[in-house]
């Protein structure tokens, strides 16, 4: 964990609008507008995949279309670059780093959380049911048990229906 005045806040971001929320809630938590010293530093990390994870085990013709795959995800990490920036900059934080970092987003986030010293790791909850943990595995569950910090794990509130009750 960081020491005394290095603490450090890493939060996880993917193309998605529950990290996004995790990222703006973590702002909003950790952060003070305008604080020329701020009792945090502010990591935002983007895992990137890999083409051929994306991919998976495909048959002929894939080696004709990862170029394509890589190009779109490329695009895709610049995009999240971008927002993240926004997002910050709309709040008047700094981000003392923004990475993109290619590989499976559980080692990327366990990975980043110690390199940098994480005093809290932040990331969104997807809200995946049982049965989709189950095949598509589950990040912030994994990070939750290994991380050797704190792990907050940020749910975005479900749209409230209007209702057509009339009392």
């Amino acid at each position: 964990m960081a020491s005394g005045s290095e603490r450090v806040v890493v939060v996880g971001v993917d193309d998605s609008s529950h990290s996004y929320h995790a990222l703006e809630t973590a702002l909003d938590l950790f952060f003070t507008p305008f604080k020329t010293n701020p009792q945090f530093k502010l990591v935002v990390i983007h895992a990137r995949l890999t083409a051929t994870s994306v991919l998976g085990f495909a048959g002929p013709g894939t080696v004709d279309i990862i170029p394509l795959v890589e190009q779109d995800l490329d695009k895709t990490a610049e995009l999240v670059k971008k927002k993240c920036t926004e997002v910050c900059s709309a709040k008047s934080v700094e981000i003392t780093s923004l990475e993109v970092i290619e590989g499976d987003p559980r080692n990327i986030m366990l990975e980043a959380a110690e390199r940098h010293h994480a005093s809290v790791l932040v990331l969104g909850s997807h809200g995946y049911g049982a049965v989709k943990r189950v095949f598509l595995g589950s990040v912030s569950d994994y990070l939750a048990h290994h991380a050797h910090c704190s792990v907050m794990i940020v749910k975005k509130p479900k749209a409230k229906h209007a209702s057509n009750d009339k009392h």
